[in-house]
C-alpha cells in the first residue's frame, strides 16, 4: 500500500480530512535503516526520533507540532504506519537526554552511543552548509505514538 492509500484508509476510519496536514518521509532518507527503524516502529520500541533543525530550515519547512501526522514509509515505498507526534521539542544536541535516547529504541538505547550514531547522521546536514558539526545545534525531537494501522 503506497503511503497515500494509507492516509486516505486512515482519514475514512478516523472521520479526518485527508487534507490536513501529514507527512510522508522514511526514517534516514531511505536505504536499510529506514526499514530497521520502521520495524523498530512497529515492534512499539521505537517512539521517538531526532533531526537537526537545520534541516528543517534549510528545506524551507515548518517544525513538526504536537498533533503532525506522518505516513512512515518502507524503503520500497511501501507505507508501515501513521505516526503522530505527542510532544515535540527542540533542544542543543549536547542537551538531549538519555531518556530520549532510550526511546529512540536504537542499538543499545544509551545516550553515547545515540551520539555517536547522531552526529554521524546529523554532519551532512552541515556539510551541506558549509558548516561544521555543532554539538550546540538545535535538535528537533519528536515522540509519537502508532495511529494507524
Amino acid at each position: 500500500m503506497t503511503g497515500e492509500m494509507m492516509w486516505q484508509a486512515y482519514c475514512r476510519a478516523a472521520n479526518l480530512d485527508s487534507k490536513q496536514r501529514h507527512d510522508v518521509w522514511k526514517f534516514c532518507g531511505g536505504g536499510v535503516f529506514a526499514d530497521e527503524l520502521a520495524n523498530l516502529v512497529l515492534a512499539g520500541v521505537k517512539t521517538a526520533t531526532a533531526s537537526t533543525k537545520l534541516s528543517y530550515e534549510t528545506a524551507g519547512e515548518d517544525l513538526p507540532r504536537v498533533g503532525t501526522h506522518s505516513v512512515i514509509l518502507f524503503d520500497n515505498e511501501e507505507a508501515a504506519c501513521i505516526i503522530r507526534d505527542v510532544k515535540v521539542s527542540v533542544v542543543p544536541f549536547d542537551r538531549v537526554s538519555a531518556e530520549h535516547a532510550y526511546k529512540e529504541g536504537e542499538d543499545d538505547r544509551s545516550l553515547p552511543t545515540w551520539r555517536e550514531v547522531h552526529r554521524r547522521a546529523f554532519t551532512p546536514d552541515y556539510t551541506d552548509v558549509g558548516l561544521d558539526f555543532d554539538e550546540t545545534g538545535d535538535c528537533v525531537l519528536e515522540e509519537f505514538e502508532v495511529v494507524y494501522p
